[in-house]
């Protein structure tokens, strides 16, 4: 089995993730890391050189990679739902968790994160909370037709949301 989180950046994936991971004593993965180490490249580099096309082209080939990986908690980027060959990759053998947070919490967290503006780019014409929320609109049926459990991460810590993934996986729903 793999747990899977998704959603917005900003929501705490890569938190959540490597909490869940440690309590279930299994891997923990990031694509982003993925994605930039197979480009060679930063993902702000990928997405100024080569487009977001390319970008996401690179994003499902390491999804592919990692379809197999079980055990496993796997945190992919907030764009990854946009491809449905990711989301049925995702869904097989796995427990696909969207992490919600409102776009005001997310800018103010985006905002907070020194590396966030180094590392990644601007998907639209719009800045700041403006962009999250139009994305978020924008996205939020993927997030949902993916999901088999959702979570709020800003009604609780991260260790909170975790342990609701933990009592999920355990309980083996």
């Amino acid at each position: 089995m793999r747990v899977v989180l998704v959603g917005y950046r900003g929501t705490g994936k890569t938190t959540v993730g490597r909490i869940v991971a440690g309590s279930l004593g299994w891997p923990f993965l990031d694509t982003d890391p993925l994605i930039e180490q197979r480009a060679d490249l930063p993902i702000r580099e990928i997405f100024a050189r080569f487009g977001e096309a390319h970008f996401r082209a690179l994003e499902s080939a390491v999804i592919a990679d990692l379809a197999s990986t079980d055990p496993a908690v796997i945190s992919v980027g907030g764009g990854a739902v946009l491809r449905p060959e990711n989301v049925e990759r995702l869904r097989s053998n796995g427990l696909v968790v969207w992490l919600t947070a409102s776009a005001e919490a997310l800018h103010g967290r985006i905002a907070g994160d020194a590396t966030t503006a180094s590392r990644r780019p601007n998907l639209t014409s719009l800045t700041g909370l403006d962009e999250i929320r139009h994305l978020l609109a924008s996205r939020e049926a993927c997030y949902r037709s993916a999901a088999g459990l959702i979570l709020d991460t800003e009604a609780y810590s991260p260790a909170q949301v975790a342990e609701q993934i933990v009592l999920k996986v355990r309980a083996g729903t």
